[in-house]
């Protein structure tokens, strides 16, 4: 299968799509068409595993991948999660569900796609013949950061930089991150928010001066952030995947449609589901959620992209995004694939931070898409009355998730679809968040919250966050995000 952009000028194979990230003109990588799975295929993935089920969504689109090394990458992978299932499915009430992919190594959802990602990124150098050494760079609002560090950590021919937003990563995420082994990473906090590092790390890869100037380091520029269509397709394998527990349980029968509420901040993960859609999965809608960064909820409502607006900092920082990177994939496929177009909104992006679609297209979205968000209370109150009424413990993305999808149901009463929520984070990532909308206590110390909250919920403590509080730190500089070339080609000197 060909990729192409959806800026125009290229059409590359799925492996240069991968080690490339972004391509030159600075559009996002999508395949030329959608690979279908035949009903023939979708009673045979019933009875497999999910390394396996995986495995067959992503060769549907890296066809020059070896299938069987392809499968024993997945299963290593995967074995790294804890649990048979990397991604179970959790009955929360009638017709409710919670998909959680949080029991990766990271304890976030960027694990079902990072730790598979480095087979990806090397096998694909192999296919290409690249022999330069591969820089990973990655603009992180928490979790991507140490999913991506963890997966490529002494990685051959290959290393990572991470940069996060000073203030704007939960303390476990910051420890998570600057407490990182390995010789080949490295981590540097920015003056600013995710947008200021997302944006330098996107001008890092479109700037022809800087691609020669690694080029003669022998370096090649690659990404671990879902604008890399590899960080993309191994997320659209588990809303395949949960779609199959509910009918390998009986919950649904096989063809009917379901929803899914997606906590989004980049729109990559709900772009993943929809992608699943273009596939033939069964989904009726996509609710998208948002914190007080509603910027995705405005646009579904009125078709107006407007990032001049307030920014805040919240309990759910990975969703603390104002430029949401993946949705020119959506605004691509739904102009009827003209690059020309997509390519100018993104230029009126980049000039005055706004764009606009037809109001044709805006209703073309909302044939799938709508739009919710919770403000801090809200996500509060939405993860109290589900601990009161379940004894669920969910994190602050998820929180506002819920809010969404409470929502919903209270303004369609008589909707008898089946809901799946995504849960995207272990609540002790964010303990004191967690622990105050469960049980109203505050404190200050990160340590005290985990041990508190295992207190009132008895959940597991995750030994990966267990640890931390015993790690050495080892990175600890911040640089000014007009600079980070320069932290780029230190660590590419070291």
């Amino acid at each position: 299968m060909k990729f192409i952009s959806t800026r125009g000028g290229e059409k590359v194979t799925g492996a240069k799509a991968i080690v490339q990230g972004l391509s030159a003109n600075g559009g996002l990588f999508v395949p030329e068409k959608f690979p279908e799975v035949t009903a023939e295929e979708f009673v045979e993935m019933l009875g497999m595993s999910y390394p396996e089920r995986a495995t067959k969504i992503l060769i549907k689109y890296l066809d020059e991948y070896d299938e069987k090394e392809l499968l024993s990458a997945c299963e290593a992978a995967y074995a790294k999660f804890e649990g048979s299932d990397p991604a179970p499915l959790v009955r929360l009430d009638d017709g409710v569900y919670i998909l959680e992919l949080f029991h990766g190594p990271t304890c976030a959802f960027k694990d079902m796609a990072l730790t598979v990602l480095p087979y990806l990124l090397r096998k694909g150098c192999d296919l290409c013949g690249i022999t330069q050494e591969i820089l990973v760079l990655v603009a992180t609002s928490g979790d991507t950061g140490k999913a991506a560090l963890e997966g490529f950590k002494d990685a051959d021919g290959i290393k990572i930089m991470v940069f996060y937003p000073n203030d704007g990563v939960s303390k476990m995420q910051k420890l998570q991150m600057c407490t990182q082994e390995g010789k080949n990473v490295g981590v540097v906090a920015v003056k600013g928010n995710f947008d200021d590092c997302q944006t330098a790390v996107k001008e890092i890869f479109s700037s022809v001066e800087y691609n020669k100037i690694l080029a003669e380091n022998n370096v090649l520029l690659s990404s671990a952030n879902s604008i890399n269509f590899g960080r993309l397709a191994p997320q659209i394998a588990y809303y395949f995947s949960a779609y199959l527990d509910l009918v390998s349980s009986n919950q649904i029968e096989q063809g009917e449609e379901i929803d899914f509420t997606v906590p989004t901040g980049n729109f990559g993960n709900i772009l993943a589901a929809y992608y699943a859609k273009k596939m033939g999965l069964p989904i009726r809608r996509l609710h998208c959620a948002s914190n007080l960064n509603k910027v995705l909820t405005d646009f579904l409502q009125t078709g107006v992209y407007d990032i001049h607006r307030e920014f805040y900092k919240t309990t759910s920082p990975s969703m603390d995004i104002l430029i949401s990177s993946n949705l020119e994939r959506l605004i691509f496929e739904i102009s009827g694939r003209d690059a020309k177009l997509t390519a100018k909104r993104m230029a009126e992006l980049k000039k005055d931070g706004k764009y606009e679609i037809t109001e044709e297209e805006r209703l073309k979205i909302a044939e799938t898409f709508d739009g919710g968000f919770a403000d801090e209370e809200a996500c509060v109150e939405a993860m109290y009355d589900v601990f009161v009424d379940t004894g669920y413990t969910m994190d602050t993305h998820t929180g506002c998730a819920m809010k969404v999808a409470v929502d919903w149901f209270e303004k369609n009463k008589k909707d008898e679809t089946k809901m799946v929520i995504v849960s995207t984070a272990n609540p002790y990532k964010f303990p004191q968040d967690v622990l105050y909308a469960v049980t109203g206590n505050d404190v200050k110390d990160s340590f005290k919250g985990v041990k508190r909250l295992h207190a009132a919920t008895a959940m597991a403590v995750p030994k990966c966050l267990k640890e931390l509080r015993d790690k050495p730190v080892r990175f600890g500089k911040t640089a000014d995000r007009k600079k980070l070339f320069d932290e780029v080609l230190a660590f590419v000197k070291n």
